[in-house]
């Protein structure tokens, strides 16, 4: 199935409540059209680990009593969401991708997944994610191209709002595993403020965040804001800040164009898009900066000319430890992909590391400087589509980026910065994101602009 901006209908969930307020709609209504779709689709997608059917059923007859009585516990009670099988949930098991992990039942939520039920959201399923969050596919397929990844670590959760399985999912990102999976797919997602949604358990690493896939921007901002409202930020970090709603649409003055270390290797339909774009958004009399000419970004620039490395090398060592200690006590549950990750974070010592915090720190302090200059970065959101993938090929090395390369996502991961990705272009018939990206405490600001951007820029296609 092709990819056009212009003619796909995402599902949505704002505009359905008025439905439950009327009483010509529910939620439980809503839940079963949801069910239709993934018993339609998901056995050419496998975007889904598992299904708590019967629990979502029962949480949406609550929530219907809850609308029709005129005491919905949130914007978002009764909403249908996945979960990435990297968080735990009290009613299904939490097996991270990884074989060694199979069966693992923890029988607790983790902080947002509590938060969400608080607010009343179905906990539908469990999304598939790469092994371990990390570079391991699993089996989910490109909804627009099977042949092509959905991309990762978010790829269950990036394919079920794509096919209009659910309307939202929850994400993660470590490296690029929001903002890339939503870009191959076509979807609006938030990859936040770092520490600015509480992780629960998942606090091993500096850089992952909690995010939100969904078919609109107004459903993005309403899952973020109900979960922070409730779970808060990461212990001693602020929480995601802004109104109760989608923050109004704003126009944005000025946009600082960042290339990122991926621009060289860009395909040229891709570039075109982009650039296309970005003369419509001049001839709405937005002012477009670029690295020539403006010093502060040149520098942002090459303060980040190595992120994705960067980001790699810091991961890896954050997360060595229990990589370590579950390769030894499973050898043969863990891919020969985690194996070499492993081996690389071996061989790094704490010098090497902390040199790696010190080229973050410094890109940060890069990235600070350019706040005066303008609204909002806007970059790609990937280094064009989907690529296709098939599968190793046995005998030869393994690919090192198989669900798709992370070199327009490390940049807004190295920086703790908000970014938004927005589905504006499609480059032979598949989808590709571009992404606003903030200062640190700007989610709802980046939320503003996008929602202008995706009101008033036209979608480009090549």
């Amino acid at each position: 199935m092709g990819y056009d901006p212009r003619d796909h209908h995402p599902l949505t969930w704002h505009d359905a409540t008025a439905g439950f307020v009327s009483g010509t709609d529910t939620p439980r209504a809503y839940l079963e059209r949801c069910l239709y779709t993934i018993a339609e689709r998901e056995p050419g997608i496998l975007a889904w680990v598992t299904l708590n059917e019967s629990g979502a059923r029962a949480a949406a007859d609550a929530a219907t009593a809850r609308w029709h009585d005129g005491t919905p516990l949130s914007p978002i009670d009764g909403m249908p969401i996945g979960i990435k099988d990297l968080l735990e949930t009290l009613d299904m098991p939490t097996e991270q991708g990884c074989v060694a992990y199979r069966g693992n039942f923890p029988k607790r939520d983790n902080a947002a997944v509590a938060a969400l039920r608080e607010a009343g959201a179905v906990i539908l399923g469990k999304t598939v994610t790469t092994e371990l969050g990390a570079s391991e596919p699993g089996p989910t397929r490109n909804p627009f191209d099977a042949t092509r990844t959905p991309g990762g670590s978010s790829s269950g959760s990036a394919a079920a709002v794509a096919a209009r399985m659910v309307p939202a999912a929850i994400g993660s990102q470590v490296g690029g595993s929001i903002i890339r999976p939503a870009s191959y797919c076509g979807n609006v997602a938030l990859k936040p403020t770092q520490g600015a949604i509480n992780r629960g358990e998942r606090q091993a690493t500096s850089m992952s965040t909690h995010g939100v896939h969904a078919g609109c921007i107004e459903d993005v901002w309403q899952v973020a804001i109900e979960v922070a409202r409730r779970a808060g930020g990461d212990p001693g970090r602020m929480s995601l800040k802004g109104p109760d709603g989608a923050p109004p649409a704003r126009r944005p003055r000025t946009l600082a164009v960042l290339e990122s270390e991926g621009w060289a290797s860009l395909d040229a339909p891709s570039r075109t898009a982009f650039e296309t774009l970005l003369e419509q958004l001049a001839g709405l009399g937005i002012r477009i900066l670029r690295r020539a000419g403006h010093d502060a970004i040149e520098t942002l620039e090459a303060r980040l000319a190595d992120s994705r490395a960067m980001a790699n090398s810091i991961t890896g060592w954050e997360g060595r430890w229990s990589l370590r200690a579950l390769v030894a006590n499973h050898p043969d549950g863990v891919s020969e992909r985690a194996k070499r990750r492993l081996a690389t974070a071996e061989a790094m010592t704490v010098v090497g590391y902390e040199a790696r915090l010190a080229e973050r720190a410094d890109a940060q302090a890069a990235h600070a400087r350019i706040a005066p200059l303008a609204d909002a970065v806007i970059m790609l959101s990937s280094p064009g589509p989907a690529p296709v993938w098939a599968g190793d090929v046995p005998g030869k090395p393994l690919n090192p980026r198989p669900t798709g390369d992370i070199t327009f996502n490390a940049p807004s991961s190295a920086l703790f910065a908000p970014a938004v990705t927005m589905p504006l272009l499609a480059v032979g018939g598949l989808p590709l994101g571009v992404q606003l990206m903030g200062q640190q405490g700007q989610d709802a600001e980046m939320v503003a602009l996008a929602r202008w951007l995706l009101a008033e820029a036209a979608p480009v296609v090549v």
